[in-house]
């Protein structure tokens, strides 16, 4: 963990509230531009969606539209800042894994699509894993990378610190944003713009805004299994995925697929459960996950629900090896948007991403925030 520098009494160029994922996007985009940056945080170091989540860049299945084009250019920038801070890709790639025709007619519809640009169908046969004989058909994108989260995220901080001389402030709450000065349970800090990256935390700032985005909290279970004795050759997901990403469900030959799942599959759909199996360094395997909602979801795992998971990952997998790791996570969200740029001031912004896809669509939110801000990108970045 980083030391918190003594409290400053220079004004900055920009402020950020929140070090998870989004936050430091901001903070990378914005100390590579020339700006001094401090990041303010309430706990220790990034706590909350941005570690406890896949680290899943996830491009293939997005929203089609402008939120597709987000997780575009955010995965562009996500391999530059790879290459640039030295960080470790587990794996690229993903493989939808679909046992049933309803969802081999989305795969085929999907590629007709702009969003199937450099995807393809493989047959599971194709795959160097052992799939369950039910798996018909696969679809592979090449765009996805998967990151160890919990790991990256404070690696990214300390890089931004060291090689950027971003100053980040730890234990320290946020409490007020008024005319260029950020009240803090330490103190003052000054600066030009603030833009506030706070998640899932509906009493922080602004929260009295938040009512107006409809935002309330998802929780998920997730659990660590461990090493199935050989190296996935990128992401998996299955035919439940198909109901849940927009990118597919969208689609007029999704209709078909849910009908056959609300048949067959009730609780999975009722739990909100799909499943996405990516694997770490030491072989062991993040499985996921669920989905509820509350404004104060419980901090409460039920045993029903994991089986639930497990059973998915078995029908796709086989046999599911032995669970090392169960967590809660959770993050912010909406129906009434998938992320929003807020303006409470002339020089502040409030940025949140409402459908758990910060680490996919973060820099690519970051830009337009920036941007809104009158800041002039690196012109290595904006390519």
């Amino acid at each position: 963990m980083m030391t918190t520098p003594s409290f400053p009494t220079t004004t900055y160029d920009l402020a950020i509230v929140g070090a998870g994922v989004v936050g430091l996007a901001h903070a990378y985009l914005a100390a590579s531009a020339g700006l001094r940056v401090v990041v303010i945080e309430r706990d220790g170091a990034a706590n909350g969606a941005s570690v406890r989540n896949f680290g899943f860049i996830t491009v293939t299945g997005q929203k089609r539209g402008e939120f597709y084009q987000l997780a575009r250019r955010s995965r562009a920038i996500w391999q530059t800042v790879i290459a640039e801070l030295g960080l470790r890709a587990e794996h690229e790639g993903l493989y939808m894994c679909v046992r049933r025709p309803e969802s081999e007619a989305i795969l085929d519809a999907f590629l007709r699509t702009e969003m199937g640009e450099g995807c393809r169908l493989l047959a599971p046969s194709e795959l160097p894993i052992p799939l369950s004989l039910d798996v018909r058909r696969v679809l592979h994108s090449p765009h996805e990378v998967r990151l160890e989260s919990r790991d990256v995220i404070p690696q990214v901080a300390e890089n931004l610190r060291r090689r950027l001389g971003v100053d980040f402030l730890y234990h320290c709450t946020a409490l007020d944003v008024s005319h260029g000065q950020i009240a803090t349970s330490l103190g003052t800090v000054r600066a030009r713009s603030v833009v506030v990256c706070q998640g899932d935390n509906l009493s922080g700032v602004f929260a009295s805004r938040l009512p107006s985005f409809g935002v309330s909290r998802c929780k998920l279970q997730m659990l660590r299994l461990a090493s199935p004795g050989y190296r996935l050759p990128g992401s998996i997901m299955s035919d439940l995925g198909l109901v849940r990403y927009l990118g597919y469900s969208e689609l007029d030959e999704a209709a078909a697929l849910k009908i056959r799942l609300e048949s067959e599959q009730p609780q999975h759909l009722k739990a909100g459960v799909h499943l996405i199996v990516v694997q770490g360094t030491d072989g062991s395997l993040v499985v996921g996950d669920s989905h509820s909602y509350d404004h104060t979801p419980d901090p409460f795992g039920l045993e029903a629900i994991d089986d639930l998971i497990l059973d998915e990952y078995r029908q796709v997998l086989g046999a599911p090896p032995p669970v090392l790791e169960r967590w809660i996570g959770t993050y912010a969200v909406s129906d009434q948007q998938l992320y929003f740029i807020d303006t409470p001031d002339t020089d502040v912004r409030h940025v949140v991403v409402t459908c758990g896809a910060g680490a996919s669509t973060a820099f690519g939110i970051a830009e337009k925030t920036l941007s809104s801000l009158g800041v002039e990108l690196h012109a290595t970045i904006v390519g």
